[in-house]
C-alpha cells in the first residue's frame, strides 16, 4: 500500500468541507485533480471513503473512522518531524558554560532548568575550571558564558551579579582560633597562608587580604588548585586558607571554618566576553537574571548564611 501524506491532507479537506468544489478551492487544486487523488487513495486503501451523488458528498462509516485516525496520525507525524528538527538544531546550537567548583551553588539547577525550558534546541556543555584559572576560560574564548567568582582581572568581560557571599577562613582543628565561630582580618594577617596556583594578581590580592596588609606581602607558604587540596593542606598544618562561605558544606576531618566578619564578600556572577555577546549568551544571561529575581529566598541564604548550619543544601 502506497499512501502519500498529501493525499491524507486532501482527504481531510474534503471530509471537512463535504464538497469537492470547496475543498479544491481551499487546496488551490482543480476539482478534477482533487477527485483523482481521492480515488487513488481509496484504491490504495481498498476502502470507499465517500458516498457521492451529483449534489452531495458524505463520509461513509469507514471514512468517518479513517478521518479520526488520520488526524491523530498526521499530528504525531508533525510532532516527530519537529522533534527531529529540534535535535538537528541542537547539534549546531551549543552553549559552553564554564564554572569553578560549585558553579552558582543553589541557583545552578534552577537556572539550567529554566534555560532548557526556554531553549530546548540548545545543548549546554559544562566545563569546570580549577583555581588555576579563575577567569574560567573567558579570555581565550574556551567558553561562551561562565559562572565566575569575582574579583579577577576582567578586561573585556561583562557581569550580571547573582549574589555576594561572605568569606570564611579554614584553620586546623588544633589551631589557636579553632574554638571561635568568627574572627577578624587582623587576627589572620600573620598566619602562614595558602594561596591559589595562578598568576591572576587581582584574584590573589583579594584572597590573600592584600588590602589589609599596608603594602606588605602575604606570607603565602603553598599554592593549590582546588578546595579539597586546600582543605587537605590545612588539616595537615601547612597553613590557613581564605575561602567562600559555601565551603562549610564540604565536610573535611581535622579543620574548622570560621566566619571572617570584616572581610569584603566575594561576588558570584554570570560572566561573558563583551566582544562575543551573542543572542544565545544574552538569552542565558536573561534567564539567570530572572531566576535570581524569582528566588529571593535562595539569594538571601547565600548572601547571609546561617553559619551554624553545616548541612548540605538540597539543590547544591
Amino acid at each position: 500500500m502506497e499512501v502519500h501524506t498529501r493525499q491524507l491532507h486532501y482527504f481531510i479537506a474534503v471530509a471537512e468541507e463535504l464538497s469537492f468544489t470547496r475543498a479544491a478551492q481551499r487546496l488551490h487544486l482543480s476539482q478534477q485533480g482533487l477527485s483523482t487523488q481521492i480515488k487513488q487513495l481509496e484504491h490504495a486503501l481498498d476502502v470507499v471513503l465517500f458516498s457521492r451523488t451529483t449534489r452531495t458528498v458524505e463520509l461513509t462509516a469507514a471514512g468517518a473512522v479513517f478521518l479520526q485516525d488520520v488526524r491523530g496520525a498526521l499530528t504525531s507525524l508533525s510532532a516527530a518531524v519537529e522533534r527531529a528538527r529540534s535535535v538537528q538544531r541542537g547539534e549546531h546550537a551549543r552553549l559552553v558554560l564554564g564554572s569553578l567548583e560549585g558553579a552558582a551553588l543553589t541557583l545552578t539547577e534552577p537556572i539550567l532548568a529554566a534555560f532548557r525550558e526556554r531553549r530546548p534546541d540548545v545543548t549546554v556543555q559544562l566545563r569546570q575550571y580549577s583555581y588555576g584559572e579563575p577567569t574560567v576560560g573567558l579570555p581565550n574564548s574556551e567558553v561562551d558564558v561562565a559562572f565566575a567568582r569575582r574579583p579577577f582581572a576582567d578586561h573585556g568581560i561583562q557581569f550580571e551579579t547573582l549574589f555576594t557571599e561572605p568569606i570564611m577562613v579554614v584553620v586546623p582543628a588544633g589551631h589557636r582560633l579553632a574554638g571561635l565561630t568568627e574572627v577578624s582580618v587582623r587576627e589572620l594577617l600573620n598566619e602562614p597562608l595558602l594561596g591559589a596556583a595562578n598568576s591572576d594578581r587581582v584574584w590573589n590580592a583579594f584572597w590573600e587580604l592584600d588590602a589589609h596588609r599596608d603594602g606588605k606581602a602575604a606570607p603565602v607558604v603553598s599554592r593549590s588548585t582546588s578546595l579539597l587540596e586546600e582543605l587537605h593542606k590545612v588539616a595537615t598544618g601547612v597553613g590557613i586558607v581564605l575561602t567562600a562561605a559555601c565551603a562549610r558544606w564540604v565536610p573535611f576531618p581535622g579543620v574548622r571554618l570560621l566566619h571572617v566578619v570584616d572581610a569584603e564578600p566575594n561576588e558570584m556572577a554570570v560572566a561573558w566576553r563583551t566582544d562575543q555577546e551573542t543572542a544565545l549568551v544574552r538569552s542565558f544571561v536573561a534567564v539567570a537574571r530572572q531566576v535570581r529575581d524569582a528566588h529571593p529566598e535562595l539569594v538571601a541564604q547565600l548572601r547571609e548564611p546561617d553559619f551554624t548550619d553545616r548541612t548540605l543544601p538540597p539543590h547544591l
